[in-house]
């Protein structure tokens, strides 16, 4: 009964997933013919001919229908065609091949800051609940929280790398010099992670608090276990479990928001791929990039999602219950 609920639970969730995909693909799609102008005539120049138009228009896919372009993309993603560039002609999956690894050790690299500095908060906020640290840690989480990744990365670009000049400006670093890469890391991890910093402790402080008020960990302190050993030994492990599907979600949102901090501190990646071919109306480019970012981010949190139901006890109680019902 358990694994055909877990089955169940799996089909779900996979269905669900491919719904988001295709829901996401259309909006795309809808979305790019509500931009105003014609894209070719902005591509090619208003001395263009109506014939070049035309061709273009028909290359690019935008003289079909909405349908028929939704059913020609999946069409083409089976074949690993996301399209062509409509400056260059380089596949578009090339492209976003070569872009995606810098956009990803920037979400990597941001999320485990994430959890590196909003662990620690949490911890030492359930320590002291109630008291001057919880509320200075409230306050700053709420801070991190509230202010957008953009107004973080141009903060901490004005005052470390102008003012104080400690980190490099802009760019990702010399190619092959993984402590310079590393270096010019810094600041764009710090901008993109501050806002997860906050929601991590926040939402782990939280979590401990629930387990510290259970019964078991009253019995632990009647025995004379020491505060500290209770919330590292016997209340993390339990209230950790609720953040792993928001870890999962997180990281799906640090892709997407890697491409203001990209673009602010001009590193190649993915963030600044898409934003270059709006720029210039470079629509296989744009839907290339944006289904690849929409499908890590439904992928991760499916998989963070999946991971809680097999790691969390009472989820797998509720999923053996359900199958048995």
């Amino acid at each position: 009964m358990r694994s055909a609920s877990l089955s169940i639970h799996l089909a779900f969730k996979l269905a669900t997933a491919l719904l988001a995909i295709a829901g996401s693909v259309l909006l795309l799609l809808a979305l790019t013919r509500l931009i105003p102008g014609d894209p070719a005539t902005v591509i090619l120049g208003s001395r263009a001919t109506p014939e070049a138009i035309a061709a273009l228009n028909a290359r690019i896919g935008l003289d079909k229908s909405l349908i028929e372009q939704f059913v020609g993309f999946f069409g083409r993603l089976l074949s690993g065609d996301l399209g062509e560039d409509v400056f260059n002609g380089r596949p578009v999956l090339g492209l976003i091949a070569a872009a995606l690894p810098n956009t990803a050790a920037l979400a990597i690299s941001a999320t485990l800051f994430a959890i590196l500095l909003g662990m620690p908060l949490a911890l030492l906020s359930a320590r002291w609940s109630g008291g001057r640290l919880d509320r200075v840690i409230a306050f700053l989480s709420v801070g991190f929280i509230s202010t957008p990744s953009f107004v973080v990365s141009v903060f901490l670009l004005m005052v470390f790398s102008v003012t104080l000049r400690w980190f490099p400006v802009l760019g990702a670093g010399e190619s092959g010099d993984l402590g310079d890469q590393l270096w010019h890391l810094v600041l764009p991890t710090a901008a993109l992670a501050a806002g997860w910093v906050g929601y991590i402790a926040r939402l782990l402080r939280s979590s401990l608090l629930e387990v510290l008020g259970e019964s078991h960990i009253r019995t632990l302190r009647a025995y004379g276990v020491s505060e500290a050993k209770i919330l590292m030994k016997y209340a993390l492990k339990p209230a950790v479990l609720p953040t792993v599907a928001v870890l999962g979600m997180g990281f799906g949102e640090l892709l997407g928001g890697a491409v203001f901090a990209e673009v602010i501190f001009n590193r190649p990646g993915l963030g600044s791929l898409i934003y270059d071919a709006i720029r210039t109306r470079n629509y296989p480019v744009v839907q290339g990039g944006v289904f690849i970012i929409v499908l890590l981010y439904v992928l991760t949190n499916l998989i963070a999602d999946l991971s809680q139901s097999l790691i969390d006890p009472r989820e797998r109680a509720r999923l053996s219950t359900a199958g048995v019902a």
